[in-house]
């Protein structure tokens, strides 16, 4: 198995960009959602990028963004990976012309049971082949997973795309969902801050610290 690599989002300071890379971080994400609390303009996601280090990925966060505020945000960092966290269509992203994941919400037994079956992550994979990767998240009522854990036993044992593990982590249970899930990648936000939007930096290394013992474990 390849080292899981590790995603930090919602960065909002120049301190936090800097302590993130410092711990091991491999990708950062800026979020250009205005309803959200992590929210930075676009203007202000370029300031932040351009601290990044040679290797260490910007990840440009948008849901429901028009085709214009897309494409500016190509044209003003065109060296980001894309990341949809909305309602968006396969098509939708693949209109960007750049490389993406797509989020995908993952609810829990109780609902799925409730509605007869409940989110079908294979179909929701084959329908977004075009995807580098698939983020799975908890699905909770506003968009993101809101610092909630999902139910890891719903993930199918063979999805057709890397998976990016997220919602509800932190540098207590990740090692947990290393070892159960064995994803691509892990994304954390509100597991790693002492505020919305404000890093923690000993958080931001116990989180990265945790998922290289768990790739130890795995013998990565």
């Amino acid at each position: 198995m390849p080292r899981t690599r590790i995603k930090i989002c919602g960065l909002t300071r120049e301190a936090d960009v800097d302590e993130a890379v410092d711990a091991g971080a491999d990708a950062l994400g800026f979020v250009l959602y205005a309803k959200s609390p992590r929210h930075v303009s676009l203007q202000r996601a370029a300031v932040l990028v351009a601290r990044l280090p040679p290797f260490v990925t910007p990840v440009l966060l948008f849901v429901n963004a028009s085709p214009a505020e897309v494409r500016l945000a190509t044209e003003t960092l065109p060296q980001a990976l894309l990341q949809f966290h909305g309602d968006e269509t396969a098509a939708m992203c693949e209109a960007a012309g750049r490389p993406y994941i797509k989020a995908a919400r993952m609810g829990s037994v109780d609902a799925a049971v409730a509605s007869g079956g409940g989110f079908d992550l294979l179909d929701f994979a084959a329908q977004f082949v075009s995807a580098q990767a698939l983020l799975l998240d908890a699905h909770v009522e506003s968009y993101g997973g809101a610092g909630k854990v999902f139910d890891w036993s719903l993930i199918p044992p063979s999805v057709p795309l890397p998976v990016v593990l997220s919602g509800g982590l932190n540098p207590a249970n990740v090692t947990d969902g290393v070892l159960h899930v064995r994803p691509w990648a892990v994304d954390v936000s509100s597991g790693v801050e002492i505020g919305k939007g404000v890093k923690s930096g000993p958080l931001m290394r116990r989180f990265c610290k945790a998922v290289r013992e768990a790739d130890l474990r795995l013998g990565t």
